[in-house]
């Protein structure tokens, strides 16, 4: 059995993942009964059914990208017959040490898929390009971190992304095309 297979194993179903949740919990499930796919959409995700894949993701429920990227995930999983397991991020950094942004950050949710014999297929995360740029530009605002108003701004900032991420269906469109492309540039 490959590491990833190991990884697989070890994580949570979804379902025990979002019982488990303390953080988010509403929102998620919030966006995920907000959030349909198009029936192309359907129709592509039922042609890589016969792929089998699996997927790993590494999150936690206090993240506002996992709470807004995972349930729209969730849908496409659902259509495509992806089995999914959850692993906590800050429980698991010896596989999120191998999946950081840019080197060095252990941003989250990151998405893993592996195939039956447990080879990384691709993966995907922790945002889509259009949600990066809006985070970066609303990022720009911020004070310096030694700035004395730097907290009240940075909490601020996460009100807003969240208030964006659980009511913005265009930027749930985003996520779904990015989700989707990834796929498809890989299969």
């Amino acid at each position: 059995m490959t590491a990833l297979n190991d990884w697989f194993d070890k994580g949570l179903t979804r379902e025990t993942y979002i019982e488990d949740m303390t953080t988010n919990k509403e929102s998620l499930l919030a966006v995920y009964n907000q959030f349909n796919l198009t029936g192309k959409d359907k129709e592509w995700l039922a042609t890589i059914k016969s792929k089998q894949l699996r997927a790993i993701i590494l999150t936690a429920d206090w993240c506002n990208d996992a709470m807004v990227n995972l349930p729209i995930f969730m849908k496409l999983a659902e259509e495509a017959d992806i089995d999914t397991r959850y692993l906590i991020r800050d429980e698991n950094l010896e596989l999120m040490d191998q999946y950081l942004t840019n080197g060095t950050a252990r941003s989250i949710p990151i998405i893993i898929f592996i195939n039956d014999a447990g080879e990384e297929v691709t993966k995907w995360g922790p945002r889509a390009p259009e949600v990066q740029g809006f985070a970066d530009e609303l990022r720009s605002s911020l004070p310096a971190k030694d700035d004395p108003g730097y907290e009240a701004a940075m909490n601020a900032f996460i009100l807003s992304m969240k208030s964006r991420f659980t009511s913005d269906k265009d930027l749930w469109q985003h996520i779904k095309t990015d989700l989707i492309q990834t796929l498809q540039q890989t299969l």
